[in-house]
């Protein structure tokens, strides 16, 4: 297992964003990351658990403990069942499952970080997420002290939310399993109206599964949500705030401010999200609070692409970064009476 001393941080996100950790490890098998919680944990030392730092806002004085970066590598198929090791690059399973000619995860192409970041977020996009194909999770449980087997149903998946994120200092994963569909090439069914658009076809029908991963990856890549090192639009953790879910009161009070503000015949996006709530576009809710593609002056901007990601240009730093989504958080609850929530996990600062 590697061991780095006063070790940058910032190369292990995608923000580029962060002070150094007291020390560093790498671990490559689940033997090493077990081993390296425990140490933590009987030492009394802060840990950190980095996977593809895709997700993760770190504070401009670093992490005064320990960082453990998860590199641990495992693809396994078996038919149509799945499991990833934590560290495997997730966009790269996806592309191995599409050869393979299985669906379930072929709309989630291009999400960057590691596959045992998956879960934690209960990660989605284009109408898929992958709670709907994870059967269970191991994981290293802190509390027990000993590797545990989750099944689907004590995940607590819900929207970008899990009983892993419930419990940050609870659960390390150290291995996802799905099941997989066979449906001789093609794709599930789109579920996701702006996909079935971009392909020519009704939402609800099956495409190549090939083709719909490819057409995802163009999407993604026009808001600058597939990773790229000269993009600056790409320096960031995707979507930076969620979707807001109101329940019927909150909903109300933002119509009103939407009509009162941008006149009567203005709808904003509303999909139903049971228990008589509304989820609504966080995207929509920013752009219309004034806060356009570019937004800013500064190092740390609005993307120019969509208006969901925040941006490291280039030489910002996190405090530059924390007052843009501030600025945003505020504008946004000014406008329309909805204060948006951060998707990015932070360490050493907060909103």
């Amino acid at each position: 297992m590697q061991e780095l001393h006063d070790a940058p941080l910032a190369p292990l996100t995608t923000f580029r964003l962060g002070g150094p950790a007291t020390r560093l490890l790498t671990a490559t098998t689940d033997a090493e990351v077990v081993a390296a919680v425990r140490e933590a944990d009987a030492s009394g030392t802060p840990l950190l658990v980095i996977g593809g730092g895709s997700n993760l806002v770190i504070g401009d004085k670093g992490f005064d403990g320990t960082a453990l970066r998860i590199a641990t590598k495992g693809f396994t198929l078996s038919g149509t069942s799945l499991e990833l090791a934590a560290g495997e690059v997730w966009t790269d399973a996806v592309a191995r499952t599409v050869e393979a000619g299985l669906a379930g995860i072929e709309c989630l192409a291009g999400i960057p970080g590691s596959a045992g970041a998956t879960p934690i977020q209960n990660v989605g996009a284009y109408g898929q997420e992958v709670s709907s194909t994870i059967t269970e999770v191991v994981a290293y449980d802190r509390h027990t002290r000993e590797t545990v087997t989750l099944p689907n149903a004590e995940c607590s998946f819900s929207y970008r939310h899990s009983r892993f994120k419930a419990e940050p200092d609870r659960f390390v994963v150290l291995r996802v399993r799905f099941a997989l569909e066979e449906a001789g090439g093609l794709s599930a069914p789109l579920a996701y109206p702006e996909t079935a658009r971009a392909m020519g076809v009704e939402q609800g029908e099956r495409v190549a599964a090939s083709a719909a991963r490819e057409t995802v990856l163009k999407l993604r890549a026009g808001k600058g949500m597939v990773l790229e090192p000269d993009d600056h639009d790409t320096w960031s953790a995707g979507s930076f705030f969620t979707n807001p879910i109101l329940d019927e009161a909150a909903f109300q009070d933002f119509l009103a401010r939407v009509h009162e503000r941008l006149g009567p015949d203005v709808t904003p996006p509303a999909f139903p999200a049971g228990d008589g709530r509304t989820k609504t576009s966080a995207a929509w809710l920013i752009d219309r609070a004034g806060f356009t593609k570019g937004y800013g002056s500064g190092p740390a901007r609005i993307s120019t692409k969509h208006t969901l990601a925040l941006t490291n240009r280039g030489e910002a730093t996190t405090e530059d970064l924390l007052a843009l989504a501030r600025e945003v958080v505020a504008g946004v609850h000014a406008a329309f009476g909805v204060t948006l929530v951060n998707e990015p996990v932070t360490v050493g600062v907060s909103l």
